[in-house]
């Protein structure tokens, strides 16, 4: 069979999709032929309707595989009205949004396929049964519409990673990648996360697993690690066989949650690579011993989801129920060991008011941390902070069904007056955080600040597309002054501290 996946990644941060490279080395190894085509600015400019066709009546398709989240479903959507015009292949839709919105999906006709979880068992017997011309209506994982009723199959255990084979990168024009990235790589070396976040799909993934499997989590063994040999085998490989790579990003939603296997790993990698690397951390599951490790294995920065610095917001909202002095002693530890410390917040959250926001900036600027990545609460259908968001009548549901990504802009409404502070914070916030970071440069901060805030929505509408510049210009001053001070660096999104940006 000839399968072919899409993966729409417009409008939004170029990504490497880790599923579709471990299901096109599971079909190729079966024998089955496999293409794939990223469609990004930043790989090449997005196909006219025409020359897509073109394309796909050259490749000619047995089977048209779509990986879809959530933001990118309109666009996705609208490449299958294509895909039906120019080929006979049956459509499937994977990814997140097919996990946690199989139904809908469905229900609008565009696909007829889709498979929700971890698919890489359940889609190579659907390739296998549909090449062999046997019924697939029976496989896990899968929904289909059968005589205008829409059935959605229980899903099969999750898979064991250690049995999965080597990604295929060779399917992807990866070095095309690495190249647009910088040089860094992502990694995972574990799935799975052991919290209830109410704005995150593991909390979809784990209840649908366990309704359908009737265990516990327990049982479920929703935590899985590749063995530490898989994950250097892999970085050899990569070294090996491209060029240009300056880092590795491990892109766990929770490195650090096993010491022993931090220790282990850490112990192996750095016999096997000079290359600095990154992890995502936890507050709750981070102290010295694991950031001797990581220090000392070349770890340059670990990441924190901080996403609120208001407690309340944490607690109510979000379900995280970790104190703010938990989160600046682990950012300490971090320092301790001369790494690099990064923080994920998010504006724009149900409930969330004027001093909740100023809390998070507050906690950015109390901290220290190295660097902050900021973008707007998206309510992802299926999750808990989406019905939150519902009930408290927050939703515009036209902008939310036509973002591509949620770091332009917020898709909940607050009424005018947040929406304009949300808007200023969004644009600009390092220099918020500089404002109250207790820095020599703070109070020429704290001015801006005060003049932003000041401003109706014209005003700040006529200035918004001048402020990034401005804040480079401001930003090579004080560096000439060398005056310590957060700046927007490497993408729209992230304010990080002059020390590290100076010393690169």
């Amino acid at each position: 069979m000839k399968v072919l996946f899409i993966y729409p990644n417009v409008g939004s941060q170029l990504g490497f999709n880790y599923g579709v490279s471990y299901l096109a080395s599971l079909l190729k190894a079966a024998g089955h032929e496999v293409s794939f085509r990223q469609i990004c600015e930043d790989l090449g400019p997005l196909p006219s309707k025409g020359e897509f066709i073109s394309w796909l009546r050259e490749i000619n398709p047995d089977i048209i595989g779509f990986s879809v989240v959530t933001n990118q479903w309109p666009y996705a959507a609208k490449l299958a009205d294509w895909c039906r015009e120019a080929v006979a292949a049956p459509l499937v839709c994977g990814g997140i949004h097919a996990t946690v919105a199989a139904r809908e999906i469905l229900e609008t006709a565009t696909f007829d396929y889709v498979f929700s979880g971890e698919c890489e068992d359940a889609f190579l017997e659907f390739v296998d049964r549909l090449g062999r011309k046997e019924d697939v209506l029976d496989v896990r994982n899968m929904g289909l519409v059968i005589d205008n009723k829409i059935r959605i199959n229980p899903i099969r255990p999750l898979p064991d990673l250690a049995g999965l084979p080597p990604k295929d990168y060779q399917l992807f024009d990866f070095q095309r990648i690495i190249d647009a990235k910088n040089g860094w790589v992502g990694l995972m070396a574990s799935r799975g996360c052991p919290f209830n976040c109410t704005y995150c799909f593991n909390h979809i993934m784990v209840k649908k697993y366990r309704d359908d499997l009737a265990c516990s989590f327990r049982d479920l063994h929703y935590i899985r690690h590749h063995s530490v040999k898989q994950i250097i085998d892999e970085v050899v490989y990569l070294e090996e066989n491209f060029n240009n790579i300056k880092m590795f990003i491990f892109d766990d939603d929770l490195f650090t949650f096993d010491k022993n296997y931090v220790i282990e790993f850490c112990n192996a990698y750095k016999k096997a690579s000079t290359l600095p690397f990154v992890v995502n951390g936890h507050v709750g599951f981070f102290d010295d011993e694991r950031a001797k490790a990581l220090a000392g294995a070349n770890c340059k920065i670990v990441k924190f989801g901080v996403e609120s610095g208001s407690e309340r917001i944490r607690r109510q909202v979000m379900n995280r129920r970790t104190s703010n002095k938990k989160i600046i002693e682990a950012i300490k530890i971090v320092h301790k060991y001369h790494m690099h410390s990064s923080c994920f917040v998010m504006i724009g959250l149900p409930y969330e008011g004027y001093q909740d926001v100023m809390d998070t900036i507050t906690l950015l600027g109390e901290a220290r941390a190295g660097r902050f990545r900021w973008t707007f609460f998206f309510p992802f259908p299926g999750t808990k902070a989406h019905e939150l968001s519902i009930q408290g009548g927050y939703v515009d549901h036209d902008k939310m069904g036509s973002l591509l990504n949620f770091t332009d802009e917020s898709c909940l409404d607050f009424g005018p007056e947040h929406n304009l502070f949300l808007k200023k914070v969004g644009l600009i916030m390092p220099w918020f955080v500089n404002a109250c970071a207790g820095l020599e440069v703070s109070p020429f901060y704290g001015e801006k600040v005060e003049r932003l805030m000041q401003m109706d929505q014209n005003e700040f509408e006529k200035i918004s597309s001048s402020l990034h510049e401005e804040d480079r210009e401001i930003s090579l001053r004080f560096q000439a002054e060398g005056k310590t001070h957060y700046a927007i660096k490497y993408n729209p999104f992230m304010g990080v501290i002059s020390d590290y940006f100076v010393n690169e």
